[in-house]
């Protein structure tokens, strides 16, 4: 594996692959964080295909983020603070509906700073953008991309994930049926699993179809063990790993190992399309701030937050 950055946070080291596996080793007994290892970044809101369970609500005429000023430089000052190794996870909306000349330039300017881009898009996306995408790829200027499915039956679709080992099936839970699962199995095929996000027009569809949510979240939490022997690799967002109950399927070392933190522990969520942050997209926006030009700054009001939040957890207990 082509190690791609390494470098200290904190009180520990952090050493990343071109395969996405990341390593950390401390000497304590907690990984305590200066900068946030990985930022989930919303670029715009603007996306024509329209899931009835959209969290962010994105539509045909949603806005636009700003990425580069005239001069070629970051229109947001905190790009110019994050370190080099940090992993960005970049969505929306649709990212094809930005001018692919103004994100190109936007991610070469990143990979000059050593910043990692991974992006998700759509499948209808990629079917409409593969050769772009492909290009993205072929220039390492993204080393993850994620395709969110809709249409299991696309067999060119999977050819694409096949080819690039880099992709990563997304798919949600409550959203994933039995039938689209099982025709992806045994296809050496990576997935990442979502939670199902109880916000925006994600509680009309859990409002509109309670029972098929239901149904599909039963099946896979049944079936979560048997379908980890059928998928190259399977991983979990924090939200999918608490609704499915992953760690009673692994053992205490496996969990310890694998497990990368709460989020806000080493990570965090910044809207840049209404330029604010938080700890991640499911934060109310009451609870959200506004964008400062320092990443550390920001990260330090995050874990503020989540310190706050555990607090009121244990009081509520």
């Amino acid at each position: 594996m082509k190690l791609l950055d390494k470098y200290r946070n904190g009180n520990y080291f952090v050493m990343i692959f071109e395969d996405g596996t990341k390593i950390r080793t401390t000497e304590d007994d907690e990984f305590i964080a200066e900068f946030p290892e990985n930022i989930d970044i919303k670029l715009t809101n603007k996306c024509f295909i329209g899931c009835p369970f959209c969290h962010e609500n994105s539509t045909p005429d949603g806005a636009v983020a700003k990425l580069l000023n005239d001069d070629g430089s970051f229109a947001h000052p905190f790009f110019n603070t994050l370190k080099a190794g940090t992993e960005l996870a970049l969505g929306g909306g649709a990212l094809t509906t930005i001018n692919k000349a103004d994100f190109t330039r936007f991610l070469a300017k990143l990979s000059e700073r050593g910043i990692i881009a991974n992006i998700t898009i759509n499948q209808q996306e990629l079917k409409l953008n593969k050769d772009y995408i492909q290009l993205l790829i072929n220039n390492c200027l993204v080393y993850g991309v994620g395709v969110s499915f809709t249409d299991f039956s696309d067999k060119s679709i999977i050819e694409f994930c096949q080819k690039n080992p880099n992709v990563v099936i997304h798919v949600i839970n409550g959203v994933l049926t039995k039938e689209a699962c099982e025709s992806l199995c045994n296809k050496g095929l990576k997935m990442l699993i979502l939670g199902f996000k109880d916000f925006r027009r994600g509680s009309f569809y859990k409002s509109a179809m309670p029972k098929t949510i239901s149904d599909n979240q039963k099946y896979l939490y049944d079936n979560l063990g048997d379908l980890f022997e059928k998928f190259k690799v399977i991983s979990f967002d924090n939200l999918a790993l608490e609704q499915l109950d992953v760690k009673r399927l692994v053992s205490e070392k496996t969990w310890n190992e694998c497990y990368m933190g709460d989020d806000g522990t080493a990570t965090m969520y910044i809207d840049l399309v209404n330029e604010k942050f938080g700890m991640n997209s499911t934060q109310p926006e009451e609870f959200r701030k506004d964008l400062t030009d320092d990443i550390v700054t920001m990260f330090t009001e995050v874990k503020n937050m989540k310190a706050k939040n555990d607090e009121a957890a244990k009081q509520w207990w």
